[in-house]
Order: C-alpha cells, then sequence, then structure tokens
C-alpha cells in the first residue's frame, strides 16, 4: 500500500512548499528514487522547474518538464495533468487535489505552508486518504 506522508511547515517554518519540494526531491534524488512533482498549472510546473535549476551551486538534479522531456532518462519530472507517465515510486503532490494516480506509487508526500487555503486544502486530502484506509504520517517542520 502507498506511504502518504504530509509535510507541514509551521508559522516560523522559511520558505514555501515549493521550496520544501525542492529539498525533498533533492534527499529523494540523491537515495536513487524517481519523482513527479504533481502541480496545479503549467505555471506552477515552471516556477518548480526554475527553482530546481537554483537550487544548489555546487550540484544538479536533472528534472524537466513532464511533456518536454525524456521519462527513460529524466529522473524527475514536474506535470500538472491528469498522467504522470510511467511514474510510481515517490510522487510529491503540490495540487490542491488528490491525483487520481496517487496509489500507484509506492510513496506520496503532501506539502502544506502557511497559506490559509493551502491549509484547507491539505485538510480535504488528509480525510480523503484517511477514509480510503490509507495509513497517514505527518511530519511538523
Amino acid at each position: 500500500m502507498t506511504r502518504v506522508d504530509f509535510y507541514i511547515l509551521g508559522d516560523q517554518a522559511a520558505g514555501d512548499r515549493f521550496q520544501l519540494a525542492c529539498r525533498l526531491v533533492d534527499k529523494a534524488w540523491q537515495q536513487g528514487h524517481r519523482v513527479y512533482l504533481h502541480t496545479n498549472s503549467d505555471a506552477e510546473s515552471r516556477h518548480l522547474d526554475k527553482l530546481l535549476w537554483t537550487l544548489r551551486e555546487e550540484s544538479f538534479i536533472p528534472h524537466g518538464l513532464i511533456n518536454e522531456s525524456d521519462g527513460a532518462l529524466t529522473p524527475v519530472l514536474i506535470g500538472h495533468g491528469e498522467q504522470a507517465g510511467d511514474e510510481h515510486d515517490v510522487l510529491i503532490n503540490l495540487a490542491a487535489a488528490v491525483p487520481p494516480f496517487f496509489s500507484r506509487f509506492s510513496r506520496v508526500a503532501e506539502l502544506i505552508d502557511k497559506d490559509p487555503a493551502v491549509r484547507e486544502a491539505g485538510r480535504n486530502r488528509f480525510r480523503t486518504y484517511r477514509d480510503r484506509g490509507y495509513t497517514l504520517n505527518t511530519h511538523n517542520l
């Protein structure tokens, strides 16, 4: 069964959920995982793409937009549509809704920051996973 983790940035935490996503991607990629970042829109996907280019000067995370990159060669993909390609390892969800394909992933990371709308959407996703019987893990950052 898919492992679902909620990462919640507290009021005193620096940054937002997009910056947190970049840090989680870096860690997962360093551990040899393939990652799919799911967003609400093309604009959010492109924002993440830019953030990953500038995450750290001393390293590069091989990534790209799902419709513009070869999935076989790119271990970190970013998208916002109804499809996640052939990915099934780690899903980082930045969208407001639970993606319809989430259950094929080994692990799902849900990222919540200080924005009230993001928090409310996160509560709704939490209830969705809980009501479907998934064990939920919460990490307060």
